[in-house]
């Protein structure tokens, strides 16, 4: 996130966490258990690349091009030790992409449109851009965003946590990124994957029919959000 820990004290009764946000300011956070996720890096060491003149980045990952070509003629590199998301169904979409490039094909892999999903309670789910790598690129932007508070099929299921956000560009509506929280967020981002992969505008969904009830009518009504159209709120 951003954050920079200062100092972590535990006692019996709770774990005090003093931490400095990304403008520097001090915080302060009592929790009764802490969780210490340190990620994850490239597994490169004691591939001899020095020997063969394999070029590493500044992170410790192979270089690649856009189709996982390296440096070295006829090598190619994907999964972890690439740039990208360490994520599963990257790693091996990029392997289905390389054998279709050595077999004379056609292959290519867009990492703008990996999904990332967060197994979680509630699930977070997101593909594309966030508002705030936008904002750093100067590229004008709307957002439409419709809570699952407000979907039958979710109070029928009793998990009406979170929401979904559609982000789309401003002057030709294309959707940028969609983020969502809450139940099934691991199924109901493929069909943001699938718009944005043939260029869908916000529009294109908010005209698209939706079963009722439906837990997917929530991307309906936050497309329609985009342009401030909702209907069942």
């Amino acid at each position: 996130m951003g954050a920079q820990i200062d100092g972590v004290t535990q006692s019996a009764e709770a774990v005090k966490i003093n931490w400095r946000d990304i403008q520097g300011a001090s915080q302060e956070l009592v929790a009764d258990k802490l969780i210490v996720a340190v990620g994850r890096v490239p597994n490169t060491q004691g591939l001899s690349v020095e020997t063969v003149g394999l070029k590493l980045d500044a992170a410790g990952r192979i270089e690649v091009d856009e189709q996982c070509r390296t440096n070295l003629p006829h090598v190619y590199a994907v999964g972890d030790v690439v740039r990208g998301p360490m994520l599963a169904h990257k790693a091996s979409e990029e392997g289905v992409m390389v054998a279709e490039l050595i077999a004379g094909q056609m292959g290519g892999s867009d990492l703008n449109l990996v999904p990332n999903v967060v197994y979680t309670a509630p699930e977070i789910a997101w593909v594309g851009k966030a508002e705030q790598q936008l904002k750093a690129a100067g590229v004008a932007y709307k957002v439409g965003q419709f809570p699952f508070l407000a979907n039958g099929r979710a109070r029928a299921l009793g998990d009406t946590t979170g929401f979904i956000k559609i982000i789309a560009d401003a002057n030709t509506d294309r959707i940028l990124g969609v983020h969502i929280i809450g139940p099934m967020a691991s199924e109901l981002i493929q069909q943001a994957v699938l718009a944005m992969a043939f260029s869908a505008s916000s529009e294109d969904l908010a005209r698209t029919v939706h079963a009722h009830p439906s837990l997917a009518e929530v991307m309906h009504e936050a497309a329609l959000a985009v342009d401030k159209r909702t209907i069942h709120i």
